[in-house]
């Protein structure tokens, strides 16, 4: 928990959401006292989207929004990319998560590195997504930036990225970004605005410079936010 709180102390400010990836909530015995050290930042924690769909696969899904009600989590990410679940059935698990009152994550995308996205495919899935009541789309990315809307050297597939900025709401789309050329790329193109998500916390604060200008990667940012404020 010491770490949590650190973590939080210093950059509270700038996050949204904190994700317990990989079942890793389920899984963890602090898990209520980490709840609690959230909400008290404003922060606001979410499972991951492999959790509900191994609950799925097991017919468990019900279990687990009970579950969930029962720690006291407020947000819930429903992926399709790991099991292989059909939309239609995601989108099921969205209303039931929506009908409990949660917060929901959309994700969109394969976590299989041998599954060539469609940009088309991905911006069709997410307005629907966020037709159906999600409150933010997720662009998947894994945490090794090798899959989803990166290739397998972890460049962004600009074909996507384009696809979704001319269809999707800026505000409504979290793009996953671990890698920091993957953040620098995106602030670049998008502006310093841009959500991103599976950023490590070690690189919260890398991130944050990276969007106010002050990392070489994003420098030209500086000159132009201060030539915008006077």
């Amino acid at each position: 928990m010491s770490e949590v709180d650190g973590i939080l102390d210093a950059t509270a400010a700038v996050i949204d959401i904190w994700k317990f990836g990989w079942g890793t909530a389920y899984l963890d015995r602090q898990l209520h006292r980490k709840l609690r050290a959230l909400d008290d930042a404003s922060v606001l924690g979410c499972t991951g989207g492999t959790l509900l769909e191994i609950a799925w696969a097991q017919k468990r899904a019900t279990e687990f929004f009970d579950w969930v009600a029962d720690v006291g989590i407020h947000c819930v990410e429903v992926s399709n990319g790991a099991t292989g679940l059909p939309l239609s059935a995601k989108r099921e698990l969205l209303a039931e998560a929506l009908s409990r009152g949660l917060t929901v994550l959309s994700e969109v995308g394969s976590k299989d590195p041998t599954h060539r996205a469609d940009a088309d495919e991905w911006v069709a899935e997410m307005v629907g997504d966020l037709a159906a009541g999600a409150t933010w789309v997720v662009a998947e990315g894994r945490e090794s930036g090798t899959v989803g809307m990166y290739d397998s050297a972890g460049t962004i597939r600009t074909d996507i990225v384009a696809a979704i900025e001319a269809a999707v709401d800026p505000a409504r789309v979290i793009y996953e970004a671990p890698r920091r050329e993957q953040q620098a790329g995106l602030i670049r193109r998008l502006g310093p605005s841009v959500n991103l998500g599976n950023v490590a916390p070690a690189d919260i604060m890398g991130v944050e410079s990276l969007r106010v200008g002050l990392r070489t990667d994003t420098l030209n940012l500086s000159t132009v936010m201060s030539s915008c404020q006077q």
